[in-house]
């Protein structure tokens, strides 16, 4: 690979392209920035925690659940924070290694939320239509099997999108993204014929969406028909409740990325517009996402409150215990 990066026009040191952000809106729109990343790492650690520190949530469904926030956390500080900084210091520089190692884990976030859907949606499947031998069904074994399975096949295939970069001679300094990305690193090179690459881009991301509304699709009917069949009023309502953050999820994913790529697509679309619906993506979904896992997902209301009493209530407890030492 070091032999394609030896021409003299390209450096490691590369420059990379900035909003078009008026300088009186400069801080707010840093602040917002700030207080978005931070509200979404507090959401995300606290369900991690949760799932963590809580006996309740030791179950298969939320051992797959752990790997959402972990993600989303990955995501919005790979891109975020870089983001902000240059728009503070109003600097546009980004050094290569960085730069790709940016992308490949925003690409890695980019398919990792399919399949950890599709995951998560078997794992509900399989509760709900064949509750009696659920616990024989998600043995720990299969849990960690269906959890590398998501994660191991995402990092195989991003892994070969990107390895098809050092193919390429590079003769080009300049990222035309506000971060970096497969399209923004692929410009770089000085030929112009992305056959290969846009091919298997096009593959990875039909296989990807395709895989994972299969699965969901089968999944969520099976589930349907199932609570349908259902005499119990309470029990069709317990069981959809338990698929709606998933869902919730996926059509949110679906739509902000249909959106991004759309922009993108449309001519009369600004440039800032284009990138400010690409990073749509890795911000909007981290933050959104524990919100929606924290209000549909009972276990996780009922342990987040039981926490919070539990803090609530132990001074006054340790108040009165000092006080009646004292006596």
């Amino acid at each position: 690979m070091a032999g394609n990066l030896s021409n003299p026009t390209f450096t490691f040191n590369l420059k990379i392209a900035q909003f078009d952000i008026h300088p009186k809106a400069m801080y707010p729109v840093f602040l917002a920035g700030v207080l978005i990343y931070v509200f979404s790492v507090l959401c995300n650690g606290a369900i991690l925690g949760l799932i963590i520190t809580q006996r309740s949530l030791h179950k298969p469904m939320f051992y797959i659940l752990f790997s959402l926030p972990l993600t989303d956390l990955i995501a919005i500080t790979s891109a975020l924070p870089r983001v902000l900084v240059d728009i503070l210091t109003e600097t546009n520089d980004v050094y290569y290694p960085t730069c790709v190692l940016q992308a490949f884990l925003l690409h890695l976030y980019g398919g990792s939320i399919p399949f950890l859907l599709a995951a998560m949606s078997v794992d509900r499947y399989i509760a709900i239509c064949n509750p009696l031998r659920y616990n024989s069904i998600m043995t720990p074994c299969k849990i960690c099997g269906i959890i590398v399975l998501a994660w191991g096949v995402d990092f195989a295939l991003v892994l070969v999108l990107f390895s098809l970069h050092s193919r390429m001679e590079k003769c080009k300094s300049f990222i035309s993204n506000v971060y970096c990305d497969n399209p923004s690193l692929l410009l770089l090179s000085c030929e112009r014929d992305f056959t290969v690459n846009n091919i298997y881009g096009l593959f990875i991301t039909a296989f990807m969406q395709l895989s994972s509304i299969s699965v969901q699709l089968f999944s969520y009917t099976h589930i349907l028909i199932t609570c349908i069949k259902h005499t119990h009023a309470d029990s069709k309502v317990k069981a959809l409740n338990t698929c709606t953050a998933q869902i919730a999820t996926f059509l949110l994913f679906e739509i902000v990325a249909t959106v991004a790529i759309l922009s993108y697509r449309i001519p009369s679309i600004s440039s800032s517009a284009q990138r400010i619906c690409g990073l749509m993506i890795y911000t909007v979904l981290p933050t959104v996402n524990p919100v929606i896992y924290g209000m549909k997902t009972k276990d996780i209301r009922i342990a987040f409150f039981m926490v919070w009493k539990r803090h609530k209530v132990s001074p006054g407890i340790n108040t009165s215990d000092v006080k009646n030492s004292r006596k």
